[in-house]
């Protein structure tokens, strides 16, 4: 990190356009990005390519990039929690990175969910605060609905269960989830809300998405998140599966989204709709 030398402080990046956080520059990442959180991830989903090189390793981002079914794609790691994902979304953008679609994991709040089926988030309760730097909290944060509907063909194609729905997102794990913290620690405002959101008919907790739908939003990007389920908290269980299956979603997810993207511009059109398949 040392030996790169910076343009400027406020939009950190060196001549050649290496962006100071993650370590990219313009060419080595793919416009269509899977966003996993945690870096280990990463060679795992870029096993699904037909091929594949790591790109750069710094801090919590770790970026490969390759190519599916002849499709350019890449994976970068967001690291835990919607402060590092906005750091890496800044600076993915400013290398070209048009489409993100996370990769995740998540506790749903529905009892009624089983572990191992993938929850596809179409919008989430902003309870994390990342996103409130950028826009006042009543802006809603909203998925690209053409992302959101190649996850699902993707999930249908491949017959991996899945749900669609709202997602809460938030800044901790533990009591920001209603969790109690070290020694039990809690406090009253959270004695309702599990129950509040379940009655809401939200489906899930996990950290980013809020923040990854408000920004892409404001920037003019496309965004989508899928999730396999880990814990079903009415349940009491957790398990740690169908982390495969949910990379598997994606990666088709991106080739359904490269379809759509080659109708749209054979087609003339700016937004996708099923008419333009026919």
């Amino acid at each position: 990190m040392g030996t790169l030398k910076m343009k400027e402080a406020t939009r950190p990046q060196t001549e050649e356009g290496i962006q100071y956080h993650i370590q990219c520059k313009p060419g080595d990442v793919a416009r269509y990005v899977l966003f996993p959180g945690d870096p280990g991830r990463v060679p795992v989903i870029a096993e699904l390519f037909d091929e594949a090189r790591e790109v750069a390793y710094h801090r919590e981002y770790r970026t490969f990039t390759g190519k599916f079914k002849g499709i350019p794609v890449s994976t970068v790691s967001s690291g835990l929690g919607p402060s590092p994902l906005g750091v890496a979304i800044e600076e993915l953008a400013a290398v070209g990175v048009d489409t993100f679609i996370r990769v995740g994991s998540t506790a749903t709040i529905q009892e009624d969910i089983d572990i191992g089926d993938m929850i596809i988030t179409s919008a989430a309760v902003r309870l994390e605060g990342t996103s409130k730097d950028y826009v006042r909290p009543e802006y809603p944060a909203v998925g690209s609905y053409e992302v959101t509907l190649a996850l699902i063909q993707a999930a249908e194609c491949l017959n991996i269960p899945y749900h669609v729905g709202i997602t809460a997102s938030t800044n901790t794990f533990y009591c920001g989830q209603g969790r109690p913290g070290y020694n039990g620690f809690w406090q009253s405002w959270m004695d309702n809300l599990v129950v509040d959101l379940q009655k809401a008919r939200v489906l899930n907790f996990e950290m980013e998405a809020a923040a990854l739908y408000t920004l892409t939003s404001l920037f003019g990007l496309r965004a989508g998140c899928v999730c396999t389920v880990f814990a079903n908290r009415p349940r009491d269980e957790l398990k740690v599966t169908g982390e495969k299956e949910c990379a598997k979603v994606a990666v088709e997810a991106v080739r359904i989204l490269k379809e759509m993207d080659d109708e749209k511009e054979k087609s003339g059109k700016r937004y996708w709709y099923p008419g333009l398949r026919t």
